[in-house]
Formats: C-alpha cells, sequence, structure tokens
C-alpha cells in the first residue's frame, strides 16, 4: 500500500496546480504529525530522566523540542494563508525535522540510541509527500547524518544498577520506538488515503463538468447550424407572403388578408427565435448588449409570460430591495423561462416567482402546485435527460439551466417545499451581470 501512494503522490507532482493545492493539505498533515513526534519526544525525556533515574542534558536536549513548537506555531497561521504549498517548503520542513532529531540523538548516545530507526520515518514520509529527487535528497541527507552520530555523539551518563540491564534498555527502547513509529505511519497514510479519495473525487466531478460541457457544446453547435439552415426558409417564406399581401386579387379577400397577415406574424416571430438562438451562440454581428435594471429585467419576463398564455396565473413578489444596473442577458432570460414554463405545464393555475437579494446573489424562487420532483429526479437534478415527462430530449432545459448559471459563478436547486408542489431556486452573483459605466 505504501508503495502505491508513493507512486500515485510522486506522479501527483507532475501536475502543477492540482500538486501544489495537495502539498497544503500535507504540509498541514506535517504539521499534525509533528505535534504528536514533540509529544512523544516531551514524554520520553521526562520518563527517562525523572522515572528511570538517567541524567540527561535537559538544557540541551531541550533545544529541539522547543525549536519544533515554535515552527509549528509560526507555520500554521502562515499555511492556512496559502492556496498551495510547494514541494520545496515540504522538503525543507522535513530537513527540520531531520535536523531535530539529528540534534536530540547526538545528545543521547548518537547510533547507539534505540531511537535511531526514527530517521526511516523521515525517509517514508518523504517517499510520500516529495517528488523523487527531493526524496532522494532527503535520503542521502538522513543517511549522512546517520554517519555523523556514528562517529561523534555525546555518550548517555548511566547511574549505577543499569550497567547489566543494558539490553533490555534497548529492547525497551526498540519497543517504543516502534510503536512511536507504527502509531505515525497508520495517522500519515490513512490521511493521505483520504486526500487521494477527495482528490479523485474532485476528479470524477471536474469530468463530469467537462462531459457536460462538451454536451453543451454540441447542442450549440446543431442549435447554431440549425438556425441557419432555417434562416433562409423563413426569409423565402417572409417575401412570398409579402408578396401575396400586394396582390389585389388575394388583398380584396378579408379572411385570406388576415390569414396571410399571421402567417407573417408567425414566420417573423420564428425569424425572431433563430436571431435570439445566434445571439446566445455569440454568431451575431452589431448587436449591443442591453443595458437594463434587475427589477425591470425580471418585470419585463413577468409580464410577457401574462400578456401570452399565463395570464392571471402568476403571482410575482419583488423583495430585491435597492435596484441596480444590469447588462441584460439572452441566454438567462432564455432559461429562466425554461424554468416558468416547466412549472407551466404541471401547474397552469398558479405559478409563484419571488425575488430576493442574499448579500451579492440575485435568488429567483419559481414555484409551482404540481406534484412536486421525484426523488430521483431531486437526487439527479440538472444531469441531461432526467425528466418525467417521457419524452425524447426531456430534461435538457434543466440541465442548460444548472450549467448557465454555474458559468455565471450560481447555481440552481430543486426542492419539494412542504405545502406541496415544487420549487426551483436560481442563484446568481450580481457581479456577473452588473453593469459598469466605465465599460469594464
Amino acid at each position: 500500500m505504501i508503495s502505491a501512494l508513493w507512486t500515485r503522490e510522486a506522479a501527483d507532482a507532475e501536475d502543477g496546480p492540482a500538486a501544489a493545492a495537495a502539498g497544503r493539505k500535507n504540509m498541514l498533515l506535517l504539521l499534525q504529525l509533528r505535534w504528536i513526534a514533540v509529544t512523544g519526544q516531551l514524554t520520553t525525556i521526562i520518563v527517562v530522566h525523572s522515572l528511570m533515574g538517567i541524567r540527561l542534558p535537559l538544557g540541551s536536549l531541550l533545544v529541539a523540542p522547543a525549536a519544533l513548537i515554535v515552527l509549528n506555531l509560526a507555520s500554521l497561521p502562515y499555511v492556512r494563508r496559502r492556496a498551495v504549498v510547494k514541494n520545496g517548503e515540504l522538503f525543507m520542513a522535513l530537513l527540520c525535522d531531520v535536523a531535530a532529531l539529528t540534534w536530540q540523538l547526538h545528545q543521547t548516545g548518537g547510533i547507539t540510541n534505540p531511537f535511531a530507526p526514527l530517521f526511516l520515518l523521515q525517509v517514508v514520509i518523504g517517499a510520500m509527500l516529495l517528488t523523487p529527487w527531493s526524496s532522494w535528497l532527503l535520503v542521502g541527507v538522513s543517511a549522512f547524518c546517520l554517519l555523523w552520530l556514528a562517529i561523534d555523539y555525546r555518550p548517555l551518563d548511566l547511574p549505577t544498577g543499569y550497567e547489566d540491564s543494558l539490553f533490555d534498555l534497548y529492547l525497551w527502547g526498540s519497543f517504543i520506538c516502534f510503536a512511536l513509529i507504527a502509531v505515525l505511519l497508520v495517522q500519515l497514510v490513512a490521511r493521505i488515503a483520504r486526500n487521494l479519495r477527495d482528490r479523485d473525487a474532485a476528479l470524477a466531478d471536474i469530468r463530469q463538468q467537462a462531459a457536460e460541457e462538451t454536451h453543451i457544446v454540441r447542442m450549440g453547435l446543431l442549435a447554431s447550424g440549425a438556425a441557419h439552415e432555417l434562416g433562409t426558409p423563413l426569409s423565402s417564406l417572409s417575401v412570398i407572403l409579402g408578396d401575396w399581401q400586394r396582390m389585389p386579387r388575394l388583398a380584396s379577400d378579408p379572411d385570406l388578408a388576415q390569414d396571410i397577415a399571421d402567417m407573417q406574424a408567425e414566420v417573423l416571430r420564428c425569424k425572431t427565435i433563430v436571431s435570439n438562438i445566434l445571439v446566445s451562440a455569440g454568431e451575431a454581428r452589431g448587436v449591443a448588449p442591453a443595458v437594463t435594471t434587475v427589477r425591470r429585467f425580471l418585470e419585463d419576463i413577468v409580464a410577457e409570460w401574462r400578456s401570452s398564455r399565463l395570464a392571471g396565473t402568476i403571482r410575482f413578489e419583488d423583495r430585491f430591495g435597492e435596484d441596480m444596473a444590469i447588462v441584460s442577458d439572452p441566454v438567462l432570460k432564455q432559461v429562466i423561462d425554461n424554468v416558468i414554463d416547466n412549472a407551466a405545464e404541471v401547474s397552469p393555475n398558479w405559478i409563484g416567482i419571488t425575488a430576493t437579494r442574499a448579500a451579492d446573489q440575485l435568488v429567483i424562487e419559481v414555484r409551482d402546485a404540481g406534484p412536486g420532483f421525484a426523488p430521483e429526479m431531486l437526487e439527479k437534478f440538472g444531469q441531461p435527460y432526467q425528466s418525467s415527462k417521457g419524452r425524447p430530449g426531456g430534461g435538457l432545459g434543466l440541465f442548460l439551466l444548472v450549467n448557465v448559471l454555474r458559468k455565471l459563478g450560481g447555481k440552481a436547486e430543486a426542492r419539494n417545499p412542504e405545502g406541496g408542489g415544487a420549487a426551483v431556486t436560481l442563484m446568481l452573483p450580481l457581479a456577473a451581470v452588473a453593469y459598469a459605466k466605465d465599460g469594464r
């Protein structure tokens, strides 16, 4: 397991920003392990010096844990402020731990100290968290320190009575060292495994978003191509109908003249829809963005629905507060229209629309008196082809809604209120549509 984690962490180091973000988590993990190590060091010093009666150079020995405590206290706020921590910073943190361990062993018997295998712990941590070159460099530094401790160290001043039990003391020390290494490694491996699971979940979400965005691009290309293809026959129909309106034989018949006028109006409506599709696809030319306000934008949408087929059906509550200027986005209007249209299909007699302001967000809630969302719909809200309408292409409206809002920095949520029906809440950062007079 350790070798697998080593391989995956080393691969992460090549991933740029993702590795830097993981580095911050790894640094926080090192700080937590350091607290455990310092606690173990102080406990060991107290037991050996006070209970076992072995005189230790406390003045110089306590320098290392004190330095580690100061380092941890200084590093914690620094790391919390940082968005990323690089490999070099992790390497320096581990070098500090190696230096502290070397100093403590130098004061307490050098390589003959049963806690000398703690160097192996530092090497394993480095192999898991660092890039290959820095982990090998840490191996070299640790080996050099261990070699130096074999040559130069301060022997322990053992009191009378311990001469015949040196081997037993070494075995007990080795057992405690093993327990400390085991505890720290379990903590480390468990946390790294959790970080890997979190990373895998985040990558799965990113892949899902990428797949959805690819789907949106394909739909946009399809809609744009269809709009271009429909433009020519619609223009031809408009010309033909215009010619018919000017023909005396047809103009003299009131019924035919009215039918032609209605047909011309419907053709014009179709051309407007095609133009809106091209505007949404970014293919229109010379169309300046419309500047309006939040209140006027929402009132225009409500008025349009009331004047069409929802007269007396929509109850609109404006709780937004102080109005503000925005740039009217045709795509945003389309997704709001789609939510209202879905509500009208299941609740033709009543639709409630509420606009509020939460901090710097525009919150629009659309409620209906229908049967509500099925549990599987709530679970997969916003995914393509998730619909209760039972027809091909169903669910694409909510799919586009979720993705358009996500592109603008917002989100959409669905729920079934306690009073019955369904509610869809749209949350949009006002900064995404705010109008700046200086054009920025």
